[in-house]
């Protein structure tokens, strides 16, 4: 059962597709009060026993207890325990235990969730307006209020097959000749690849739907020459359009008023890649198909698929921001002693980026209304890739193109997938990646995974084969590292055959993992799921959250952990142990129900088959295209 509580005038998101009649009565589960700044605030005791899963991308745990999380968008590359926003926001939860509820807080603006941190036993939900729509979901079991919610919400984006396969990315691959290397590396070692990345440097002076004629001469022809070596290029799009007079979408926006504004109706004006930029209006719908309308540049090049970044949006910094540091150091005083001043120094000098100041200053036209960004600000990169999703109907109905976003709200599902955003080459971050997949899945977001071997600082050989070993079992399956840090195309280790045997142990999977994310789409179900879904009463299982089952069939028990030779696992049931040494498997064993340490080395991958299940894999392929459901190898239990 939904019910919709209305409070104020919300803004509306179009997170929710169905329609549930508002409800007049009291709250259920909660308890209401309203602030001095008329904002609500709703609350609940939990038992000790409850567990609060979902708010999708988000640190910490797939349990959320003991936290604060806020729903504020933010450009963030550092995911360390003690921070609260992250990418996106996906303001859903299920409370499991003594109750069995599901919230969604639909809001476009901050939204706290308070979860047993500053009372160990309260949930205490703050939205910053006083403007929103409440949904309370009850059902029989978690799964339950997971699939109300997603029918509620609408069906996911279904990504094409082969962005299934193994995908290389850097910032940056600066020129053709880049690109061409990075797929010769692959092609003679032998290692399946699908797709190769174009980040911002592929571009003319990072302006939006413009290649570089120097770096990438001839583009179309050099797209068709990867096309035919089984390589899909995935260029970035990002949110910032380059001032500069000449640049036909500058010319364009600025012409027909489809940029934000300031108070004062004129262009905002923030500094990103390109320097001085605009920010299409997303919220408005003729701005939407305008900018939409663009990718078809890109799609008549042959290009089909593509990843909006920047979207949060990011802001480096803006002239104001500038300023008010410039007349912060004009009055400063150098000679002081004051050691809280020189922290203050480093604030003021190093804190131009994202200010919130600096968002609550830019507005958006919303069928004809005028509405201060904080207000919408989660609302931007779903819009963003919305625009996209729908241009591509327009542009190229009958393709089916990749498309995912770094920054995202509830609805955005319905138009494509994420990525976990510019995390780092840390151990812990195998099992961040681990503990976000069920929680995203819960909110909608099917097709997803993260930056395999750390986007931040410099990639080890053992750590990208252990985060390997997770990501053949994500949709999303790509090793992505940022500028600076050493290069970790899995042909630059010292054991190619053991990356090799790896990724083609995924293109093995393949045919499962696409049957069974379509599944989880079509039926409002996820792909990854935690013990405690499954297996309700068991309370290890519930309190296990380093171990996932994916799909109907197997289950698996990645080693997240440096120097490990192996890892206790728990199994809720029986199950057959299955260690695959690169593609093939190399020991089979039944193991009873209970607590168990499995070995693997760093080459191997640990998997489980659940009772009265099968998992089908097929012969390995250099890229999807090639691959077939021929000399299929069942295992069965």
């Amino acid at each position: 059962m939904v019910r919709k509580y209305v409070f104020g005038e919300p803004i509306e998101t179009e997170a929710v597709i169905q329609n549930v009649e508002n409800c007049t009565g009291p709250l259920t589960h909660l308890s209401q009060t309203t602030g001095k700044d008329g904002c609500p605030s709703f609350s609940c005791k939990l038992a000790d026993e409850d567990i609060v899963y979902g708010l999708g991308e988000a640190p910490r745990g797939i349990n959320k207890r003991g936290h604060i999380y806020e729903s504020f968008n933010s450009d963030d590359p550092y995911h360390t325990e003690e921070k609260r926003s992250l990418y996106g926001s996906h303001n859903f939860l299920v409370i499991s235990g003594s109750r069995h509820f599901g919230l969604f807080v639909d809001c476009g603006a901050q939204v706290t969730f308070d979860i047993c941190y500053t009372d160990i036993d309260t949930l205490t939900i703050r939205p910053s307006v006083p403007d929103l729509k409440l949904y309370i979901i009850d059902g029989d079991s978690d799964i339950d209020i997971v699939r109300q919610f997603r029918r509620l919400i609408g069906k996911s984006y279904t990504a094409p097959f082969w962005a299934f396969g193994f995908q290389q990315s850097r910032w940056s691959y600066y020129t053709a000749d880049d690109v061409r290397k990075v797929v010769k590396g692959y092609r003679e070692n032998n290692i399946p690849l699908d797709a190769v990345y174009l980040d911002i440097d592929y571009m003319e002076a990072y302006k939006d739907f413009t290649v570089s004629s120097e770096r990438f001469p001839d583009f179309e022809k050099f797209v068709s020459e990867m096309r035919s070596d089984g390589i899909h290029l995935v260029p970035i799009i990002d949110a910032g359009v380059k001032i500069e007079d000449g640049y036909d979408v500058y010319e364009e926006g600025k012409e027909k008023g489809f940029f934000c504004k300031r108070k004062d109706g004129t262009d905002f004006v923030a500094g990103v890649w390109p320097g001085r930029i605009h920010f299409p209006d997303f919220l408005s719908s003729d701005a939407r198909r305008w900018f939409g309308d663009k990718y078809k540049t890109l799609i008549d090049a042959g290009i089909d698929g593509f990843w909006n970044d920047m979207n949060e949006p990011a802001m480096f910094y803006t002239e104001e921001g500038i300023q008010d540091a410039v007349d912060y150091l004009k009055d400063f005083d150098f000679s002081c002693n004051d050691s809280n001043k020189f922290f203050e120094l480093g604030g003021r000098v190093g804190g131009l980026a994202n200010r919130r100041k600096d968002y609550a200053a830019m507005y958006h036209n919303i069928d004809g209304k005028t509405v201060c960004h904080e207000k919408v600000h989660n609302l931007f990169g779903f819009n963003m890739t919305r625009a996209a999703a729908e241009a591509f109907e327009r542009i190229a109905p009958d393709k089916k193109i990749l498309l995912f976003s770094r920054s995202s709200y509830i609805g955005m599902h319905r138009y494509g997938g994420i990525w976990t955003g510019d995390n780092q080459s840390w151990w812990s971050h195998i099992l961040l990646n681990i503990k976000m997949m069920p929680s995203l899945n819960m909110c909608g977001f099917l097709y997803t995974g993260a930056d395999l071997g750390g986007f931040g600082t410099n990639c080890t050989e053992d750590l990208l084969l252990r985060w390997l070993a997770f990501g053949i079992f994500t949709p999303l399956m790509r090793n992505h590292s940022a500028l600076g840090t050493r290069d970790q195309e899995c042909y630059r280790f010292k054991h190619t055959d053991w990356f090799r045997g790896i990724i083609e142990l995924r293109y093995r999977l393949i045919p499962y993992l696409y049957d069974e994310y379509i599944k989880a789409c079509e039926n409002d179900d996820m792909l990854f799921k935690p013990l405690g879904f499954e297996f309700p009463d068991d309370e290890m299982a519930r309190r296990t959250e380093d171990q996932l089952f994916v799909g109907s069939s197997i289950m698996t028990a990645p080693i997240y952990e440096q120097n490990a030779a192996g890892r206790y696992v728990y199994l809720p049931e029986e199950m057959l142990f299955v260690r695959f040494k690169g593609s093939s498997a190399c020991h089979r064993e039944v193991l009873k129900k209970g607590i168990h340490y499995i070995t693997a080395s760093l080459d191997e991958v640990p998997l489980f088959i659940r009772k009265g299940r099968s998992l089908t894999l097929y012969s390995p392929a250099s890229s999807t295209e090639k691959l077939t459901r021929t000399e299929p190898e069942t295992f069965s239990f």
